[in-house]
């Protein structure tokens, strides 16, 4: 049974969420292991959400350590269908400024040592990633963040690099060479997975820093980074309550929510009885 149609997933600096009654926490065991913390299910303004801390409480868990796919199908198994990201990152161009939102609509991906798909192991599944990014509430995202103080710029391009280190300048050079608005670290895999679990994905990038390519400036730091965390944890804080707000309804008809419908290449009578059994909350209702 459905818990929550409505997630979110806490980057650095948000590590809970304010104003959610009947608040509990769920522990949830996947077949990809458990999340990275503690789920926090609960109603803002009557909607039914889900909130998970992507680092832990207290960041325990490192960018290539998150697991990214427990995280992702725990949600799932909770009946999440429109899930939004939080995630620090770095800017990219001049006018991205620190303290600055940024709802991006494409993605690059330079991780190396994440499993990225929920599939293998006797199914195979392709779906479209073209636009990686939920249009629909990304445009929920902008009207829920055009409320608040900050200043927000709709689409960009995120580069999501492997980390934990910081971008070197050669590397920062070389992405702004590419077009792209702003880097961090854990949009991906969560966009792929997300798309796999048919969920309606979008990320809100807080930018933290201007990573290193800008001089003459302070180079990125930890202590840069948490300066400004705080201050946009608080802008986040309002983002998401007036997103969930706003998501109460149903979930309008979209492509998000039949990705896999004719993703899946294998021929169902040679898909294994334990990828049945592993990847049945996605693939159930196709079989």
């Amino acid at each position: 049974m459905a818990e929550a149609r409505i997630g979110f997933i806490g980057g650095s600096g948000l590590y809970d969420v304010d104003g959610v009654e009947n608040r509990r926490e769920v522990e949830v065991s996947t077949p990809f292991g458990y999340p990275s913390d503690k789920i926090v299910l609960g109603e803002i303004a009557g909607a039914g959400c889900a909130f998970l801390p992507r680092h832990g409480r207290g960041h325990r868990v490192s960018p290539s350590e998150i697991p990214a796919r427990a995280n992702i199908y725990a949600l799932k198994t909770l009946g999440v269908e429109r899930l939004i990201s939080v995630s620090a990152v770095g800017s990219l161009r001049e006018e991205l400024r620190p303290l600055d939102l940024v709802i991006p609509d494409q993605i690059i991906d330079r991780t190396r040592e994440r499993p990225s798909t929920f599939f293998g192991g006797g199914v195979v599944a392709h779906v479209g990633l073209a636009d990686p990014f939920c249009e629909r509430l990304r445009h929920a995202a902008m009207d829920a963040a055009a409320d608040d103080a900050a200043t927000v710029h709709d689409g960009g391009i995120y580069v999501a690099i492997e980390g934990p280190q910081f971008s070197t300048r050669a590397e920062s050079a070389m992405h702004r060479a590419w077009g792209a608005s702003v880097v961090g670290m854990t949009a991906l895999p969560e966009a792929r997975l997300a798309r796999e679990a048919e969920m309606c994905y979008a990320t809100l990038a807080f930018v933290t820093d201007y990573d290193v390519w800008r001089e003459p400036s302070e180079d990125v730091s930890v202590e840069m980074v948490v300066r400004n965390l705080t201050r946009n944890a608080e802008t986040a804080q309002g983002v998401v309550r007036r997103m969930a707000r706003a998501l109460g309804g149903e979930r309008r008809r979209c492509g998000c929510g039949e990705a896999l419908k004719t993703a899946i290449i294998t021929h169902r009578d040679s898909i294994p009885a334990d990828a049945r059994r592993r990847l049945g909350a996605l693939i159930d209702k196709y079989l």
